[in-house]
């Protein structure tokens, strides 16, 4: 399956977490700069709540507003308790000024959350 193309990057404000739906999975986007978007699953693994929903973004990483959980933007390994399994990351581009994900191909081999 082809990227999905999701949103246009200006929709997109740095350093804050966005959701979109892809294909029935929820996904947390994050723009880190001008050009670069991230992509992880948008369930945190420890309690099912929504990465994007009050979530804070630090450095490389995106904070579950439930419990404080922090998770790597390029691995999805939790970087902080309670959650000690990592999220799904996708692969994300950035085309003409569009963003495009491919939720078919995570980048790690973290299991999807049940949402």
């Amino acid at each position: 399956m082809p990227p999905t193309d999701v949103t246009a990057l200006d929709d997109l404000e740095p350093g804050v977490p966005h959701r979109v739906d892809v294909d029935g999975v929820p996904v947390c986007l994050v723009r880190v700069d001008d050009t670069t978007v991230k992509a992880v699953h948008d369930t945190c693994s420890h309690q099912e709540w929504s990465l994007a929903d009050g979530g804070l973004v630090f450095g490389n990483g995106v904070e579950c507003s439930l419990h404080g959980s922090t998770f790597d933007l390029d691995s999805g390994a939790p970087e902080s308790l309670p959650a000690v399994r990592a999220v799904p990351v996708f692969p994300v581009t950035v085309t003409d000024g569009r963003v495009l994900i491919d939720v078919t191909a995570p980048t790690n081999d973290a299991p999807f959350p049940e949402h």
